[in-house]
């Protein structure tokens, strides 16, 4: 009987990266972080204040990521800038948007508070994608971690997609895959509609299918429940790197 040998979804050089990039981030961090890691889902349980967009709400969700990502609160001033960008969807009836900034993280001298604490700055247009929202504050959290932390320069070639890759590593991989891309529909009456695509971050949803799938892997976890929240091609991409792991486990 013949058998298929499982495909991944990335190449050689992106595979290798994840896998580097992991075990880096057990030096940093250690182990246990990885392993005791709260996987943090869309839900009630782990989200149970109403979100209004309110700075009140806003202040109540940063405190719970921060709680997960076990930092200290009160290290973090945050600041919402206004998207300038938010007419392109008026002036085009497909339109594709590449790594623009969603969150800034502001922690080098010339910019620190007084007190100590650095800035985390959020695009206003932000606040209208809950999945977004908190892909764009663990990944800036994540800054403070790598960053802040004296645990890698910001002159190293590739501290934004480590910033991407921790946010699996410390279990909040759901969000930041959910919104790699994503898609919006808007009516704009007269029969005329338009999409556009938001590409956010630095990680495709492949690389985030693989380094999910490394992440359960790690923790062995054969078939986490987990992944019922990825979207659909992110579990796809998990689902074939999950096979090729568990094929080429060592």
């Amino acid at each position: 009987m013949l058998g298929f040998s499982p495909k991944l979804p990335v190449n050689q050089e992106e595979r290798l990266w994840v896998d580097e990039g992991f075990v880096r981030l057990e030096a940093m961090l250690g182990r246990k972080r990885l392993l005791e890691a709260r996987v943090v889902l869309p839900d009630a349980e782990h989200f149970p204040d109403a979100f209004d967009r309110s700075k009140a709400s806003l202040e109540a969700l940063v405190d719970r990521i921060c709680g997960y990502r076990q930092i200290d609160r009160t290290r973090i001033k945050l600041e919402i800038f206004p998207d300038e960008a938010e007419e392109l969807r008026e002036n085009s009836l497909w339109s594709i948007q590449t790594n623009r900034p969603a969150g800034i993280y502001f922690g080098h001298e010339s910019v620190i508070e007084e007190d100590g604490r650095v800035v985390i700055a959020l695009k206003s247009s932000v606040l209208k994608d809950p999945i977004v929202l908190v892909a764009t504050v663990a990944h800036e959290l994540g800054h403070l971690i790598l960053l802040g932390d004296g645990h890698i320069d910001r002159s190293a070639p590739d501290h934004e997609p480590m910033t991407d890759l921790l946010t699996v590593f410390l279990g909040l991989g759901i969000f930041s895959a959910n919104s790699a891309a994503r898609f919006n529909h808007y009516d704009l009456g007269g029969g005329w509609h338009s999409w556009s695509m938001r590409r956010l971050g630095y990680l495709s949803q492949e690389i985030y299918g693989y380094a999910l799938a490394k992440f359960a892997a790690e923790r062995s976890e054969s078939r986490p429940d987990w992944t019922r929240y990825l979207s659909t091609n992110v579990r796809a991409y998990f689902k074939r790197s999950s096979a090729w792991l568990a094929k080429n486990a060592s």
